[in-house]
């Protein structure tokens, strides 16, 4: 089984996987992380000098060799995997996706405590971080609906997370 958990950054995928992968003792891979290993780089760094489109399809190249594994996986995406290209679709048919849901607030609350590790939100200024989660969460909010689970993660610890994601799988 593969379990695929998405969400804006800040929604708690990295902390929840690696309690989930823990405690039911599936391999972690978090998606940015092995596309970062494979390319002896950041994805930040990536974008710099090979630019978006580059990095787009070697995230879904990556992503579909990983759903095509037989092993059991706990698969931290990352924010914008789901948007680009069938992504989605190809999430949904081979592994079991969870939408970390979580309010403008508290990703708000959250991104800010690790601004400078943040490239998408550097830029702004503290109190324009907001607007411009709450612009690209309604952009993105189509394609994170289509998860088959919604876990909401305001004000719970990823424990707490983790053992809902456990009910609701039946693991």
């Amino acid at each position: 089984m593969i379990i695929s958990l998405l969400g804006y950054m800040g929604s708690g995928k990295s902390h929840v996987s690696k309690n989930l992968s823990q405690k039911i003792n599936f391999k972690l891979i978090d998606l940015d992380q092995k596309i970062s290993d494979e390319h002896q780089k950041s994805v930040a760094e990536i974008f710099q000098t090979k630019g978006e489109i580059y990095f787009r399809k070697e995230e879904k190249r990556i992503l579909e060799e990983i759903l095509n594994s037989e092993e059991n996986i706990i698969l931290s995406l990352g924010g914008g995997t789901p948007v680009y290209y069938d992504n989605m679709e190809i999430i949904n048919q081979n592994s079991k996706s969870i939408f970390l849901r979580a309010s403008v607030k508290t990703l708000t609350d959250r991104v800010l405590l690790q601004k400078h590790s943040r490239p998408l939100i550097s830029k702004f200024e503290d109190e324009e971080v907001p607007e411009f989660i709450a612009k690209h969460l309604f952009e993105r909010n189509p394609y994170y609906s289509k998860a088959h689970y919604t876990v909401d993660t305001d004000s719970k610890t990823a424990n707490a997370i983790s053992e809902e994601i456990i009910q609701l799988l039946k693991i």
